[in-house]
């Protein structure tokens, strides 16, 4: 009866071991392409996406919304398509709030992009702005561009904040022409 349990056993044993055999794999060559990452032409404040694009300049995100500038901050953005062979028109959303204004006056914005300035504009009253200027093509002839902005002054660190102070940024892009 022993033998009997014994061979059963080794029976089943047997055709466990055949019936959970591993098929025969063959090496499969794939090629891989490279993902190529595009830069962002358009970037937000609160958009994690965007935030490596946030170069220079920043505080950190704000009420899930905004972000503190420094007097100089710096966007990275992907030209728009064509921008190259047609310009484009950077915008720059933010706003200046009335503590800065009442503290500093009437402040000055200038930017660069792609080393080509543009016009400087003053803003003398609080409020929410658009800098809206066109970008020359030649200035958009690669995969990126730096768009560098430079108020005129800021807040230093004080005993309340020990941040320096400019604007409120919100969004910037550059739109084909």
């Amino acid at each position: 009866m022993l033998a009997k349990i014994l061979f059963s056993t080794l029976a089943m044993l047997a055709l466990a071991a055949t019936g959970c055999r591993q098929p025969d794999t063959v090496p499969v060559e794939t090629t891989e392409t490279p993902v190529i990452t595009r830069l962002a032409s358009s970037v937000h404040a609160a958009d994690p996406n965007g935030a490596p694009q946030l170069a220079e300049g920043f505080h950190p995100v704000e009420q899930n919304a905004w972000r503190w500038t420094q007097k100089r901050f710096v966007v990275v953005l992907g030209p728009p398509d064509g921008g190259a062979e047609r310009g484009a028109t950077l915008i720059l959303r933010f706003a200046i709030p009335d503590a800065i204004i009442s503290q500093l006056g009437a402040l000055t914005l200038t930017a660069t992009v792609g080393g080509a300035t543009l016009p400087s504009q003053t803003y003398s009253q609080p409020g929410d702005y658009i800098y809206s200027q066109s970008v020359p093509a030649a200035a958009l002839a690669g995969d990126s561009v730096s768009a560098e902005f430079t108020f005129d002054k800021s807040l230093g660190p004080s005993d309340l904040d020990q941040r320096e102070l400019s604007a409120i940024f919100s969004s910037a892009e550059l739109l084909p022409d």
